[in-house]
């Protein structure tokens, strides 16, 4: 298990058809949420985040975590290096769907100081935040936070993970629904 935030140089985004131990992930923040016909239980990682979207038999995983983490291959349905912009569209049994996009982005150190401070304000209002404790070199440690919306036939989150030390931001989107 990492026991420090990797690189974002390091940092991979994947897919699973299945279920994955959160033994194998430092869980730092969680929710559980269950409405209409799925439940998921989305969780901040010391290296990204770790999202479990059940309807019925169909389980994803969705992860954004370091590619030095050991992680199975069986039933993994995408995987990118966690660089430039991304986007993948999945069809699923019993009509189910999954949509994603990624942007990893360098900014300039007063737009990532800004960044960081907007992404505290929002959440302390909604949504699920962490701030992990500065490394030394910086006064501010990173941020993860996730805004999660809910509707009874989807799951929509957007994800900040916010890495000092390289004055890089990654956002992604998510998109799980049903018929």
């Amino acid at each position: 298990m990492l026991s420090v935030r990797p690189k974002v140089t390091e940092l991979v985004f994947q897919l699973y058809g299945r279920g994955l131990h959160p033994e194998l992930f430092e869980i730092l923040s969680t929710r559980t949420i269950e409405r209409g016909g799925y439940s998921a239980v989305v969780s901040i990682t010391n290296a990204g985040h770790l999202v479990t979207w059940q309807r019925g038999g169909l389980t994803l995983t969705e992860v954004a975590t370091s590619a030095c983490q050991p992680l199975p291959q069986k039933r993994r349905l995408l995987s990118y290096r966690l660089n430039g912009e991304r986007s993948d569209r999945m069809e699923c049994r019993g009509g189910a769907s999954y949509q994603m996009c990624f942007q990893l982005e360098a900014v300039d150190p007063q737009v990532f100081w800004s960044f960081q401070e907007e992404l505290c304000v929002d959440g302390m209002k909604r949504g699920l935040l962490h701030r992990f404790e500065s490394a030394g070199r910086l006064s501010l440690g990173a941020i993860s936070w996730i805004n999660i919306e809910t509707r009874a036939k989807s799951l929509f989150l957007q994800a900040y993970h916010t890495f000092p030390d390289d004055m890089s931001i990654v956002k992604s989107q998510s998109l799980f629904e049903i018929p």
